[in-house]
């Protein structure tokens, strides 16, 4: 392919190569179309399933069939349902398959491809209402979706440029080169109302208009890659499944603030996104939309990227930057901003993954309609990792001011095996717990924080009766302490203070003094810790002392745990239901069971490690814990 001259050429190209997409599109409009299409999800959730498998065996099928003229197979990225993987798409038959395995192609083109007939077995089965549904767009999970940053996963070939290009790729890059200023690129991403989505919420436009003013002989721009939160899969699905989009993005932000340079520092542990940006660099740079002279216009801008080694601490921007220039992850003091000084002292403007995926949107269809959706403050939409106990996991894209109930009961489902909602967890492991009451909350930065949580990069963890708070609490606190760069002593020395109390909690060894200096200490080090990671490790702390005190106090008076999570506060017991198998006092490893064959048996406390071997080997249910 030659290098694309200009924008005239590039709208020809566009144009050349929609038909790409028609069938994806439009497929309500080529029923009769000879031509089928499968798609096949190619996330890192499916591809850990073996779905480059499945796309092996399919094209198997389809060339001893004679069909490769009418059979289109092609890799996509992620669908967004990822606990129902691997996903394949049929077109235009608009058919969604779940749980799919490789063993399943024969049947797949025999069956649907050749027959005509639906394999109901791979239909998702809505939870609610147990019934099959055919169609990704008549499933709870999507349709209350608006997919902007995830709007190209699941439609186009991360790998293929041209399919990029068919979806009106790299247009916004060739409108702004050839028809705007650098303060009109800007004046439009800050009229939309774009806030940063890596956590903070900083409006994008006022980052980028102050990095423009800054004045240098060499600016940066750098995409934040570095996603850290567990459970958190956001970023890492947008850059395999539409890595263009966020090279166009840098682009655009380049030539908004006057800079030639562009880095992506990625997470090492993203071994299939990092794979995927170096194709879509190297066919960026083919292409010419990196590189020098872009689209004729003079505009200059390349992208390198930069691997970390998992510091969480290196989501944080002075951070991220210090390992750029390869010294040690450490933040520091804000005295001045990246955007004056920056990379090597340089003005940059750092921005996150899901940021970026919008700008390109912004730019084609303008900032009124992007400011259209969401709230008065939050503008847009956001992507969640909704997990935990939820029927349907996966990522969720919704617009802002979506209640928190429609996205766990309607998008997500509802809570598996009849248990009732406790809390869910909004932020990531610095977020807080939101109890029952605010169910009704819209999601926006300013009502997550007014009831002591956070937007964060989107993590979602829903909880039910079974969790206790005081153990969830423990457990963030635990990957805090681990990720601690130990720079500032409030988040090195406090936060494994804060987890040695909950510990001690949790074992019953707590006393009223303990939650004193529980919730003092956790408010010292939100106030004095350097950096975001410090500031905002107490919130699931103080969120939980705040609305479930009960279990605390639970915990330190009555030594008890209602919920039944913390095993030292546990004993066990069996009840008449026994038969005297015999089975639970072999498995036991500290032979606290004794009973006489077909005679009910007991289990000494003293004795028990409070392993759960018992429970788990009773088929009678006649041991419980309490």
């Amino acid at each position: 392919m030659n290098k694309i001259k200009s924008y005239q050429e590039l709208i020809k190209l566009n144009e050349k190569l929609k038909p790409l997409l028609n069938l994806r599109n439009h497929y309500e409009n080529y029923k009769n179309n000879e031509l089928k299409e499968i798609l096949v999800c190619g996330g890192t959730g499916c591809h850990s399933s073996e779905s480059n498998k499945i796309i092996e065996n399919l094209k198997k099928c389809v060339d001893n069939a004679n069909l490769s003229n009418k059979v289109k197979i092609s890799l996509t990225g992620c669908f967004g349902f990822c606990a129902k993987g691997p996903i394949i798409k049929i077109f235009p038959d608009n058919v969604f398959y779940v749980h799919v395995s490789p063993n399943d192609a024969y049947e797949i083109i025999h069956e649907h491809i050749i027959n005509g007939n639906v394999i109901e077995r791979l239909l998702f089965e809505e939870p609610t209402i147990k019934q099959k549904v055919k169609r990704h767009d008549q499933m709870s999970f999507y349709k209350k979706q608006m997919r902007i940053a995830l709007r190209n996963c699941g439609l186009i070939n991360p790998e293929d440029i041209n399919e990029y290009i068919a979806s009106n790729g790299y247009m916004a890059l060739g409108k702004i080169l050839t028809s705007m200023s650098q303060n009109e690129v800007i004046d439009i991403i800050k009229k939309s109302g774009l806030r940063g989505r890596g956590g903070a919420g900083f409006p994008t436009g006022i980052k980028w208009e102050s990095t423009k003013k800054a004045i240098s002989d060499e600016k940066y721009v750098i995409c934040n890659a570095d996603e850290g939160d567990p459970g958190a899969f956001m970023d890492r699905s947008i850059l395999e499944g539409d890595p263009h989009s966020i090279l166009e993005a840098m682009a655009i932000n380049g030539y908004a603030i006057g800079s030639n340079k562009g880095y992506i520092y990625i997470r090492a542990e993203y071994p299939l996104a990092i794979h995927r940006l170096k194709i879509a660099i190297n066919q960026a740079q083919e292409f010419g939309f990196l590189g020098k002279n872009i689209l004729g216009t003079g505009f200059d801008f390349d992208i390198k990227l930069k691997y970390g080694a998992g510091a969480f601490v290196c989501g944080e921007a002075t951070a991220l930057i210090h390992s750029i220039e390869g010294n040690r992850g450490e933040p520091r003091m804000k005295t001045i901003s990246s955007s004056k000084k920056g990379l090597w002292k340089k003005p940059t403007c750092v921005n996150n993954v899901e940021t970026y995926a919008n700008i390109p949107v912004i730019i084609n269809k303008g900032a009124d309609w992007y400011s259209s959706i969401g709230t008065k403050n939050s503008k847009g939409t956001k992507v969640f990792a909704l997990g935990g106990k939820i029927n349907n996991i996966g990522l969720v894209e919704v617009p802002m001011g979506t209640t928190l109930r429609e996205i766990i009961y309607e998008i997500g489902g509802g809570i598996p095996n009849g248990k009732k909602f406790k809390a869910v967890q909004t932020g990531g492991p610095s977020g807080g717990c939101i109890p029952p009451k605010f169910l009704d909350t819209p999601i926006d930065f300013d009502s997550l924080n007014a009831i002591g949580s956070m937007m964060g990069s989107g993590g979602m963890l829903v909880l039910d009766e079974t969790d206790c708070m005081v153990n969830i609490a423990k457990f963030f606190l635990e990957f805090t302490v681990d990720e601690s760069c130990g720079k500032c002593t409030p988040c090195r020395i406090g936060n494994k203070r804060l987890h040695e109390i909950l510990t001690k909690i949790t074992e019953g060894k707590g006393t009223e003094q303990d939650l004193s200096n529980l919730k003092e200490l956790a408010q010292t080090i939100k106030d004095t810790s350097l950096c975001g990671l410090g500031k905002t490790a107490p919130n699931p702390v103080l969120s939980t002392m705040k609305y479930f005190m009960n279990e605390y106090e639970e915990h330190v008076n009555d030594k008890k745990c209602s919920s039944g999570s913390c095993q030292a506060l546990l004993n066990y017991f069996i009840t008449d239901k026994c038969i005297g198998c015999t089975k639970c006092s072999k498995i036991c490893p500290a032979n606290a069971i004794t009973g006489k064959i077909k005679e009910q048996h007991t289990i000494d406390s003293q004795k028990c490690l409070k392993c759960g071997a018992c429970l788990e080997e009773c088929k009678f249910n006649a041991i419980i814990k309490k």
